[in-house]
This record gives C-alpha cells, sequence and structure tokens, in this order.
C-alpha cells in the first residue's frame, strides 16, 4: 500500500460515512435467486445502510410485475430503478402511481405513470436521492436527460436538501453514461450505468468526487446472450427471423457496486464492484 492509499483510508476511516449498495439489472428467476442468495453475505460484508436495484427485467428477462417488485420489497430493498422495459405489463401502471419507490426514467414525457425520483429516508434519517434517467443514443427518443438533470438539480441540491443523490443512468451507449458522468461529476454522489447486462472495470471517483461506472452489469445467468438461452437467440442472428427469446435458467451472478459515500459533502470516497456466485469470477468480500 502506497503512502497515498493510506492516508486516503486513514481519511475515509476518520469521515462518517454512508455506505449504499447498488445491484445491476435484475434479469428473471436466475437473477432472483442470485439477489435473495448473496444479499446476505453482502450485509454482513459491508455497513449497508440502503439497498438499490434496477428491477426492470425481473420478471422473466422483461418487465416487471407488482408481485415481484412486493417480493422484493419485502427482501429489504428500498428503491427500485427500471428503464425502457418498464412498460410491459399493464398492471404496473396503477403499482407505479400508489408507490414512489419503485421508478421510471425521469426523462419520459410528462402524463407517464409513476415518478423518476424519490428521496428516500433510511433507518438512521439520512436522505439519498436516487435519479432514474435513460440514454436516447439507439434508444427511444425520449426528452433530453442531461436538462431532465439539470431540473431536478435546480430543486434538489446535493449537502443541502439531501445527503446522497444516487443517479441510475439506463443507456446503450458508453459514450452517452460517459458523457453523463462527466457532465453530473461534483453535482450527485454517484453515476451508475445500467442497460447493457455486462460489467464494467472502469469503476472510479471522478475528479470533482462523484462515482463512476460505465455498466455495473446484470444479476442473472451469464451462461446466455444476456440473459437469454443461446438457442433462442439464434435464428435472430443467423437467418433474420423473429424468435420467441427464453430467459436462461442456470445458476446466476450478482452484479453489483458498493458505494462509501462521505456525510460532510455527500461525494464518493470509494466504489467497489462485487461479483458473487454463478459463471463469472468472483470478488473478494471484507471481513467484518
Amino acid at each position: 500500500m502506497t503512502l497515498a492509499e493510506n492516508h486516503s483510508q486513514l481519511k475515509e476511516s476518520q469521515e462518517e460515512s454512508l455506505s449504499i449498495l447498488f445491484v445491476g439489472d435484475l434479469f428473471g428467476k436466475a437473477g432472483r435467486k442470485a439477489l435473495e442468495q448473496h444479499l446476505p453475505r453482502l450485509r454482513q460484508a459491508y455497513p449497508l445502510e440502503m439497498v438499490i436495484v434496477n428491477g426492470e427485467n425481473s420478471a422473466g428477462g422483461i418487465g416487471i410485475t407488482p408481485a415481484i417488485a412486493n417480493e422484493l420489497f419485502q427482501a429489504g430493498i428500498d428503491v427500485i430503478t427500471s428503464g425502457n422495459h418498464i412498460w410491459k405489463y399493464k398492471e404496473i401502471f396503477a403499482y407505479m402511481e400508489s408507490t414512489n419507490r419503485l421508478l421510471r426514467p425521469l426523462n419520459y414525457p410528462p402524463g407517464a405513470p409513476g415518478k423518476g425520483f424519490v428521496i428516500y429516508t433510511t433507518s438512521n434519517r439520512r436522505r439519498v436521492a436516487v435519479l432514474n434517467l435513460a440514454g436516447r443514443v439507439f434508444m427511444d427518443p425520449l426528452d433530453c436527460p442531461f436538462q431532465a438533470a439539470d431540473r431536478f438539480l435546480d430543486k434538489v441540491r446535493l449537502g443541502r436538501d439531501v445527503d446522497a443523490i444516487v443517479v441510475d443512468m439506463h443507456a446503450e451507449a458508453s459514450s452517452e453514461k460517459g458523457a453523463m458522468g462527466y457532465y453530473l461529476d461534483g453535482r450527485v454522489s454517484a453515476i451508475l450505468g445500467t442497460h447493457t447486462h455486462i460489467p464494467t472495470a472502469d469503476q472510479q471517483i471522478l475528479p470533482h468526487g462523484s462515482a463512476f461506472q460505465t455498466d455495473v452489469g446484470m444479476t442473472g445467468c451469464y451462461r446466455s446472450v444476456i440473459g437469454m438461452k443461446g438457442e433462442s437467440v439464434m435464428p435472430r442472428f443467423l437467418r433474420q427471423m423473429p424468435t420467441h427469446f427464453e430467459q436462461a435458467t442456470d445458476e446466476g451472478s450478482l452484479c453489483a457496486t458498493v458505494l462509501t459515500l462521505s456525510l460532510k459533502d455527500g461525494l464518493c470516497r470509494r466504489i467497489q464492484p462485487v461479483r458473487l456466485g454463478g459463471s463469472l469470477s468472483e470478488t473478494p468480500l471484507p471481513i467484518r
């Protein structure tokens, strides 16, 4: 360990902090089982005060149902974010109006069901804003996510109104996610990418103190084509024929990121990706 790293850890240990777990795209039954299996281990390893899950693919690989949302909340998930697949099941429309803890991207046009952000109060009375945004490159032509973020941050300021702000940037293009990280650096606690289902190794703290990762990855079965059985997907690639995708059912991997945020300024002191179970190589967990 270098002198600089030792000084950084000493500073971190002396600051009052907030630990948040963000779980990447929960995919079908394999993903839900992986979350159920590994979340207790993570609670033992880290002093987690809040758990956020992107759940837009938790029902069979596309969408989420009220029953699954309730299951996740009962399992101790505090906030569920989503993306472009949130509208798969019509019964979720009314459900989203009944709770502020299941989000859809903020930059959907006015009149869309549900809400794009929530300010959640943890058991220790920390106020954490969770902001859900969707990209537009190679995706639906929604309102501008950058302007939507600006409008939100004009009203909700880090350190003034909330202790932390975590952004789920649900987008296809790595460049658009990176641009959002650059744009929001210093104004939010973390910008974490979802949607592409592959965990990236670019976790970092940006120059002005915000955590960033292009994609947290999928929590689901990786012996698949981004969660679907390979044999169900191949007709699309080989013959350009329509096909019915089937979710993969082998053991799932949990992919997540742990944030350690300073309560002094709401910015990130440490970002730690986590991979547990399934076919991916595991990351070591700390011993508490």
